[in-house]
């Protein structure tokens, strides 16, 4: 099985690379140059959502980094791509699918994909979503369960990769265990583990010649926008709940209704 990943460069998709790398399945990788990971606080916000928006991402940075570590590619075996987001469907990553004629491409943490590069890939072609689909589509779906109160909800899918944002047919749905002091990024970082080991377990079956289903996208759910989180937001994770939403859901203080998950095993 050749494996072609499409990704990022902040530490959850570099270890989603490196998972794949140790378990034997990548054989060409794709990283787009993403944004800084440590972002400066929009001007003209209030000086509360500003104390609150360097906290969020501080502790992002922080979590992730302790969650993943640094990871180190220079050793690897396998051929890298890297491009800047003007480039990913350009020339350069066509003529390397081309190249590398993947069984399987993986995306996660790239930007979108137009038509032209979408028809170069192959039968199994899948996105990671890092939320719940179709509940939770489109950006910053792993803080949408947490505003609305509903942290049982933050997952990520694995589903067709198409010109639809994340519209495709689902395969699975990840969700990771919620422990008692997990806060907002804890429970993002465990989400990409299991995600990342969910997919093995998918890859495995693949390579068994075992069938693999895939489930249409019924609902449309919400599609969030960049333009629909403020940093306000922030206030009801941290100045109203203190980061705690983990901890009241665990004490049967929040509503319990479970997700109606997709599960390929």
């Amino acid at each position: 099985m050749k494996l072609l990943l499409l990704t990022g460069s902040h530490p959850r998709h570099l270890y989603f690379a490196q998972t794949l790398y140790n378990a034997g399945y990548l054989t060409s990788l794709i990283i787009e140059q993403r944004e800084e990971f440590l972002p400066l606080p929009p001007a003209n916000i209030e000086e509360r959502d500003k104390k609150l928006f360097l906290r969020h991402f501080e502790d992002r940075e922080r979590t992730e980094h302790q969650a993943f570590g640094e990871i180190d590619l220079s050793n690897w075996t396998v051929p890298v791509l890297y491009v800047n987001t003007s480039e990913l469907n350009g020339p350069s990553v066509m003529d390397w699918v081309t190249k590398y004629d993947p069984d399987v491409v993986i995306s996660y943490g790239v930007h979108k994909l137009n038509d032209e590069v979408l028809r170069l890939f192959p039968e199994y072609s899948w996105n990671i979503h890092g939320g719940l689909s179709p509940w939770y589509r489109g950006n910053t779906t792993l803080f949408w369960p947490f505003y609305f109160m509903k942290p049982n909800w933050a997952g990520m899918t694995i589903h067709r990769l198409t010109s639809k944002l994340d519209g495709g047919g689902i395969i699975h749905h990840s969700v990771p265990h919620l422990n008692y002091g997990d806060g907002i990024h804890d429970v993002a970082c465990n989400a990409v583990k299991q995600t990342a080991v969910d997919l093995i377990e998918i890859l495995r079956k693949i390579s068994l010649g075992e069938s693999i289903v895939e489930v249409p996208q019924k609902s449309s759910g919400k599609l969030f926008t960049s333009a629909d989180w403020e940093p306000y937001h922030l206030r009801v994770i941290y100045e109203l709940y203190d980061n705690n939403i983990v901890d009241l859901y665990l004490d049967g203080k929040l509503g319990n209704t479970p997700p109606p998950l997709v599960r390929a095993f």
